[in-house]
């Protein structure tokens, strides 16, 4: 099924706690320099940094790092720690003095899922996490399930254990589309056989946070519009998706090593459709593969078991 990291140049780092009240952490993934980014946020609770400087008409072009992490809003903080790495290894947008690293993120909420409400990630686990990234080689296998910003992750109204999944697919031209998901969700996998009806452990507060990555060509505008439409993976896995409850959030990264065929408005159009096909489709499979991976878990807060299809 592959991994993000069987697109060239992309490396992935996790770093996370599960003891003494913790159960958290974040995943960073980090993309080879002059990489293209952008996001779209689809779901009702999210929460974000430094999105609004993905947007194609803004100043930025290039992404430094992604930051993956629990904590909702708090583990937010984890980015600051992902930035100072970037500047001590002069990656960022060049600035009179030095460099601004260009770091979003965006973060699901796990808080207290392990028994301490103020466990929850620190800049000090995002530097770690890219760190961690950056001292993989090419081609790396990547964490799946319980680690990283996986390792609180619920599904199914809190009652099952989420995690970290990963897909890839190498399309005829060349090029390479792959997909890492935090799988945390309101919904189960499409065809459950049962949904609770009440939340199981406090109220639902959910969000599925993925990035898209592909070795393509794409500028700004052509990565905003496939963030957009990857989000049909994160429908066509879970039921529901979306809702006011998730935060359901969707990078893309293009590191720009393969050119499409634009040699004509026709050709140009084709070439699109078929990546962001793709995309959704790793997208779905790779919500599944986080489902799968996750193992149960019990905390002083409560037990979380696995979601196993029939």
């Amino acid at each position: 099924m592959g991994t993000l990291t069987d697109v060239p140049g992309i490396r992935v780092g996790h770093v996370q706690k599960n003891t003494d009240g913790w159960l958290t952490g974040v995943t960073v993934v980090l993309p080879p320099p002059g990489t293209v980014g952008s996001v779209d946020v689809q779901g009702g609770g999210p929460a974000t940094h430094e999105t609004d400087a993905l947007d194609p008409t803004t100043l930025v072009r290039t992404v430094d790092a992604v930051v993956l992490t629990g904590g909702s809003a708090y583990g937010l903080a984890s980015a600051t720690g992902a930035q100072r790495w970037c500047e001590e290894n002069g990656r960022g947008f060049a600035v009179p003095g030095g460099v601004v690293p260009i770091v979003p993120a965006a973060a699901i909420f796990d808080l207290g899922r392990g028994g301490n409400f103020s466990a929850r990630p620190t800049p000090e686990m995002g530097y770690a996490a890219t760190a961690a990234a950056a001292a993989q080689g090419e081609g790396h296998d990547v964490g799946r399930g319980n680690t990283g910003a996986g390792t609180g992750a619920l599904i199914g109204r809190g009652q099952y254990k989420g995690g970290v999944g990963t897909a890839s697919v190498t399309l005829e031209n060349g090029v390479v589309v792959g997909a890492l998901a935090i799988v945390n969700a309101l919904g189960l996998p499409f065809g459950a056989t049962a949904q609770p009806a009440q939340p199981a452990h406090g109220a639902p507060l959910n969000t599925t946070l993925v990035v898209v990555a592909t070795n393509a060509v794409l500028d700004g505008a052509e990565c905003k519009r496939t963030a957009a439409a990857s989000h049909a993976g994160i429908a066509r896995a879970l039921n529901p998706s979306h809702t006011l409850a998730d935060g359901d959030t969707v990078f893309c990264l293009a590191t720009g090593a393969v050119a499409l065929d634009r040699s004509d408005g026709a050709a140009r159009q084709v070439s699109l459709i078929t990546l962001q096909s793709a995309a959704a489709d790793v997208v779905r499979l790779a919500i599944l593969d986080g489902v799968a991976a996750a193992d149960p878990v019990a905390t002083p807060a409560g037990e979380y078991g696995a979601y196993r299809t029939a």
